[in-house]
Parts: structure tokens; sequence; C-alpha cells
């Protein structure tokens, strides 16, 4: 999929990878979530679908706190308050502590709310806001809600399905 140049075509972009994303994850036995044997985020790591899963709802809560302080008229920390962006791998790290102990169902149930919230909130944003400047670096709002939910979806799906062919499982994406 080509990167989103407009709302429509970020709200599209979000919705079909996390729809295909979403299939994928069903797809996986709960009793096989917390076993560490996929790659990790931090080079040389291995984590669980668990892991994974709270690597997702951690970037989408992110990119609903940075979302919530620009309407508010606060400064945002990016890419987390305490991380810069060469410590991507440690934040990855504190996402999978940050809801360890929650069932899966709840992690899914989780990533599917916040990926609700911040589609009203794309929703309700004109073109203009989201893509007409720049709001972090060289970057737009568009282009920085896109690295951070439509991108990491389509990652995420694409680390399942060859962990779930590893493993012999029946994915429903190769079925």
């Amino acid at each position: 999929m080509a990167v989103p140049q407009d709302k429509e075509e970020l709200l599209k972009a979000i919705d079909t990878n996390f729809d295909k994303l979403l299939k994928e994850l069903d797809s996986i036995p709960e009793h096989l979530t917390a076993a560490l044997d996929l790659e990790g985020h931090a080079k040389g790591t291995q984590m669980s679908v668990r892991n994974l899963v709270s690597y997702l709802i951690g970037w989408n809560e992110l990119v609903l706190k940075w979302l919530d302080r620009d309407a508010a008229g606060l400064s945002i920390d990016f890419p987390e308050t305490g991380f810069k962006w060469n410590e991507l791998g440690l934040l990855a790290q504190k996402f999978y502590l940050d809801y360890d102990g929650i069932a899966y169902s709840e992690l899914l149930g989780r990533l599917r709310t916040a990926k609700d919230r911040i589609v009203s909130i794309v929703e309700a944003k004109h073109n203009e806001a989201l893509y007409g400047r720049p709001w972090y670096e060289k970057w737009t709002m568009g282009r920085m809600i896109q690295f951070n939910t439509a991108s990491p979806y389509d990652n995420a799906r694409g680390r399942l399905r060859r962990w779930s062919k590893a493993n012999n499982l029946p994915g429903k994406s190769h079925l």
C-alpha cells in the first residue's frame, strides 16, 4: 500500500492494515501467545505475541497522548518523555512491561479501543491539519500517525505470518 497522502488514504490504511492484523491475531491459539519465540523489536531479542500486541498498544496510546497534548496546546516529548528516537528498543521493553499480566483478550480489546479512538480523532480533523504543514520536524501529523499505526500494523502482521509458518500454524491469512 502506498504512503497515505491525505486523510482519506490515512483512514483506509489504518483500517485495512488493522483488519488484516486482527485476523492474524485472532488465528493464534491463546496458549501460544506467551512463548518468547518471535523476533523482538531490539536486535538479538525475542518476544511473545503478547509482547507484540503490547508494543502496538503502547504506540497507539502514545499517539493518543501526542494528539491529546496537541489539542490542549501543550508541548509533546517525541517520542516519549525520557526516551530518544535512538532508544526505541528500550521503549519497546517498557511497553512489554506496561501491559504485562493483562489477559490476551483484554490486550486485543485495548488495542481495538486505542485504534478506534485514533480513527475518531483523524475523522474529526481537516486534511489541512493532518497534511498541510509540518507537525514534528519535517513530518506532518498524518505521517506521524501513519508511522505509528498503519505501518506497525503491517509490520506486525508480517512478523506473525512468518512466526505462524515457522510454527506450522494454520493462520487465516495463509490457509
